[in-house]
């Protein structure tokens, strides 16, 4: 398996099959920005398949997290050194989460930002051709980290230079930077991520890098998750010990369905017709 990077870093947990293998087994594909950002948006996807026969995770990082902010005993690292420590980190949450395989492609933030970078667009292409998972979780289109964007919109070009058959069934856009609770009840998917507590919280202490150096995404992750369970309904006991909210990208990757922007604009239309509806019934 080879990608235009060379610093590009193919890992497969289990050793017992090659990454072509590996791949093509995957039923849950998760394709992010940056290390770190599978565990805190996907959980529910790692569940499904932890330690169940049939099932597969794999996760793909597109870029090479040189950007990170870091203090205490990171302080000092050049961005070289903290692409190779969030690597070995981003290795060892797939030991941990069991997953099939997990890639990462090492681009700089700015190629993926240019739209049709042909290193970029031909890694993902050939990524999504190689296996053909039931779901895809990828950044939504209202996160307001410009590369998760620019990484989401990378994906979804890639699964629509496929053919219509080859193309997942379900591709959800999942929440990291903004939580996704303001949408309404409609338009929201609920993805189970109180299961497997104890290695959430691994998964998430994995990346030490992150987390001692100055940004706590383990507690705030668990937190949020446990707080949308609650929140979600204000007339029912709690169905989930925790919750990430989605929203579902499918149309948007099926032949002649809406464009990301008109996609996304709709659910906000929506919201603001709930909002505004509410109050002026009540006024």
């Amino acid at each position: 398996m080879k990608f235009s990077n060379p610093a590009a870093d193919v890992y497969v947990p289990s050793g017992g099959l090659d990454p072509e293998a590996a791949l093509q087994k995957v039923t849950h594909l998760c394709v992010v920005a940056h290390q770190d950002d599978i565990e805190i948006m996907a959980q529910s996807g790692i569940s499904d398949c932890y330690e169940q026969p049939g099932k597969s995770f794999g996760g793909v990082v597109v870029t090479n997290g040189s950007g990170s902010p870091r203090t205490g005993a990171f302080a000092s690292y050049t961005d070289l050194q903290m692409q190779g420590v969030r690597r070995e980190e981003q290795r060892e949450a797939a030991r941990l989460g069991k997953y099939g395989i997990q890639i990462q492609l090492g681009h700089p933030s700015a190629d993926v930002k240019k739209p049709g970078h042909a290193g970029v667009a031909a890694d993902l292409a050939g990524i999504f051709a190689a296996c053909s998972p039931e779901v895809v979780f990828l950044h939504n289109p209202a996160d307001k980290h410009d590369t998760h964007i620019a990484v989401m919109l990378r994906s979804i070009e890639a699964i629509r230079s496929l053919p219509a058959a080859k193309r997942p069934a379900r591709v959800l856009g999942c929440e990291v930077w903004r939580d996704l609770d303001w949408l309404s009840d409609q338009d929201k998917v609920a993805l189970d991520s109180g299961r497997h507590p104890e290695l959430a919280r691994k998964l998430l202490a994995a990346f030490d890098s992150q987390v001692s150096g100055g940004k706590r995404y383990d507690l705030a992750a668990m937190g949020r998750r446990a707080a949308h369970a609650t929140f979600h309904t204000s007339h029912a006991t709690d169905k989930f010990a925790g919750i990430t909210w989605a929203l579902d990208l499918t149309p948007v990757v099926r032949d002649g369905g809406p464009s990301v922007h008109d996609h996304t604009a709709a659910l906000i239309a929506r919201f603001a017709g709930d909002v505004s509806g509410r109050i002026k019934a009540w006024a």
